[in-house]
């Protein structure tokens, strides 16, 4: 590579520099995770009594990575703001109630968790033996478990026998045995010093008791956990221009109804989403994850999804490649993350997933990662991974952030010879972070890749002899292969606790390998055809604001470079950009319990989502991508 050794000495300077101490310094995590990288989070919810009824002047704590304090307000809401991510106990306390255990939240960049949390008055459990309260702001000590009470230590029982069967004893044992999720259970139990008879029953009067308390455990199954989901309501459409938006030619617009429900499970949480659409497109996918959230030797990020999409429509480019009418997708991933030490991290894992209308329908795509924190304040990353990318995987597998919808479009292989080939990436970085400041942070990395059957994804065109597509079907074909090798330099800052941006400028060489079935590929559109070698410049930028006063968020993505492929036939790669604008609007005059309503509306010609590990040409080679709206309602609770 050309200037391959000056490079290699700025890039060094660089890293020199970036071990120098500084005098101001971010908070970051003592597990050695990216705490200080990342946007802060935020805990909402509500503190209610055993009747559902809301608690006001209830003090709320977080302790974590951070600790923070809220009192609840006469609607038994509170808002602990500006979390590093990462988990936190949540407690609740106030005088004549008496609070349930500690719960475990975990706090994600830049989202919003929303919890529940039950006191009981203290006059309905006066009889039980129950443990101190330790508040949160005295450190992250264990609770004191109720098991671990000896039975020579609760009060006397009326049998001065101390065999295992007495009664007395047995029934005090299970009452103070470690509790499940179904924290009332306990109710059910009887003490009795009386012979038992049929189930442990002498009376009808006792079995209406244990009845009713059976009633009462079931019930409060729904109201005591703390589930937590989201409803969406969208309708999404597309437009070339603003002109489109009133043009016969603009696609219709779909609906979309969109379902998250979650909820703790021991150290974990689990997490369902579906969504569905319906139309000329009818599609619907569902997915479960599982992610433990209690700090460990080992973390596991677990989940499977299943998509599916059926299409009745007219679009001949559409039916071309669909034979049966739909196409079905499965995905399965599992990855943990091993602490070493406080300094060592490591990341594993794989992806698998299968694609019904690929020749080739299974894909793995494997990643292992390590994180070492020399310093407090510096983390060194390394990557290797693999990644298979289908052809209209966008249409099938769940994003990592950012709004997730079902498959919405139809896509087809631009040459009716070639079949639908998937696209391979090895990818090898090593870069590392510096916390310069308080709420800033520095980073650099190198970069090597190889991509074998580049992706090429074309909107808009027309092929010889046929009808135009509509904005709703895309044509895809493959490259050729492609090695390259770059580095990055950018920086994360955190405004007044307002305000979180970042930019970050990457360079890459590239030498191209074409195959040697690029003909029709060069004849519809010439600048998504790459040979020889090629430089390319990107600049990526994010901003991310929050305006209290009036409940709004606002989220700007946009990346400019001088790699984009052409925007039709006649015209060659050049600079050009991809803009992606979100904004949520809380409506609190339509908030009830603990649920919260937002406003959604975003525009977006951003095709592929940004991972880490894929090819740098995956979003330069997306000619003229429609621009898409998104907009509509959404609960939270």
């Amino acid at each position: 590579m050309r200037n391959t050794p000056g490079l290699i000495a700025a890039a060094a300077g660089v890293l020199v520099m970036l071990c120098v101490p500084a005098g101001v310094f971010a908070q970051n995590d003592t597990t050695g995770g990216r705490v200080a990288s990342l946007a802060p989070g935020t805990i909402q919810g509500q503190v209610r009594d055993e009747t559902g009824a809301p608690i006001g002047g209830a003090v709320v704590s977080a302790l974590g990575s951070s600790s923070s304090f809220a009192v609840t307000d006469r609607f038994g809401q509170f808002e602990l703001r500006g979390l590093p991510p990462g988990p936190y106990l949540v407690r609740a306390h106030l005088a004549g109630y008496v609070a349930p255990r500690g719960q475990m939240v975990r706090v994600l960049s830049s989202t919003r968790s929303s919890w529940s949390i039950a006191l009981r008055r203290a006059a309905a459990t006066a009889s039980s033996v129950t443990p101190p309260l330790v508040p949160a702001a005295l450190g992250s000590f264990p609770e004191p478990d109720p098991v671990s009470v000896k039975p020579e230590d609760a009060p006397a029982s009326s049998s001065s026998g101390s065999s295992s069967n007495d009664p007395g004893e047995v029934a005090w044992r299970l009452s103070h045995a470690r509790r499940s999720i179904l924290k009332e259970v306990d109710q059910a139990i009887i003490a009795s010093n009386a012979p038992a008879g049929f189930n442990g029953f002498t009376s009808p009067r006792a079995f209406s008791h244990a009845m009713e308390s059976s009633a009462r455990v079931a019930s409060n199954f729904f109201t005591d956990t703390p589930f937590f989901g989201q409803l969406n309501i969208l309708t999404t459409s597309s437009f070339d221009t603003p002109q489109d938006l009133f043009a016969a030619r603009a696609f219709l617009a779909r609906s979309v109804a969109n379902m998250l429900v979650g909820a703790p499970a021991g150290d974990a949480d689990w997490t369902i989403r579906g969504a569905v659409t319906q139309g000329d497109i009818a599609s619907w996918v569902l997915s479960g994850d599982y992610v433990t959230r209690t700090p460990g030797r080992h973390h596991y990020d677990i989940g499977m999804s299943y998509s599916t999409q059926r299409y009745d429509g007219g679009n001949f480019a559409a039916l071309k490649n669909v034979t049966d009418g739909s196409r079905n997708v499965g995905t399965l991933r599992a990855f943990d993350t091993l602490a070493l030490s406080q300094e060592v991290l490591v990341t594993y894992g794989a992806r698998y997933a299968r694609y019904d209308y690929l020749d080739s329908s299974s894909l793995l795509s494997p990643r292992v990662g390590i994180t070492l924190v020399p310093s407090e304040h510096v983390r060194i990353n390394a990557l290797a991974s693999q990644r298979a990318l289908a052809p209209g995987a966008e249409e099938f597998v769940q994003p990592d952030s950012g709004i997730w919808l079902p498959p919405q479009r139809t896509f087809s292989s631009l040459d009716d010879r070639q079949p639908l080939v998937a696209e391979k990436t090895t990818h090898v970085e090593a870069g590392i972070e510096r916390d310069v400041a308080r709420g800033a942070t520095v980073t650099v990395r190198g970069f090597r890749q190889h991509t074998d059957d580049q992706l090429v994804t074309l909107f808009g065109i027309s092929q010889p002899g046929l009808p135009p597509a509509s904005l709703g079907h895309y044509f895809i074909g493959n490259n050729g292969a492609m090695d390259a090798m770059g580095y990055a330099a950018g920086v994360k800052a955190i405004i007044a606790s307002r305000v979180r941006g970042s930019v970050e400028y990457t360079f890459a060489q590239a030498s191209w390998a074409p195959s040697g079935n690029l003909a029709y590929l060069m004849m519809i559109s010439p600048s998504s055809v790459r040979t020889g070698d090629e430089r390319i410049h990107d600049v990526s930028a994010s901003l991310e604001a929050d305006v209290p006063e009036t409940s709004t968020r606002l989220m700007i993505l946009y990346r400019v470079s001088n790699g984009f492929a052409g925007r039709d036939v006649t015209s060659g790669a050049g600079v050009d950009g991809r803009f992606d604008v979100q904004v949520r609007q809380s409506l609190p005059f339509l908030d009830f319990s603990s649920a919260k309503w937002e406003m959604l509306v975003s525009v977006r010609n951003f095709f592929h989502d940004a991972v880490g590990d894929q090819s740098i040409y995956d979003e330069l080679l997306v000619v003229h991508p429609p621009k898409r709206v998104v907009g509509g309602l959404t609960l939270r609770f």
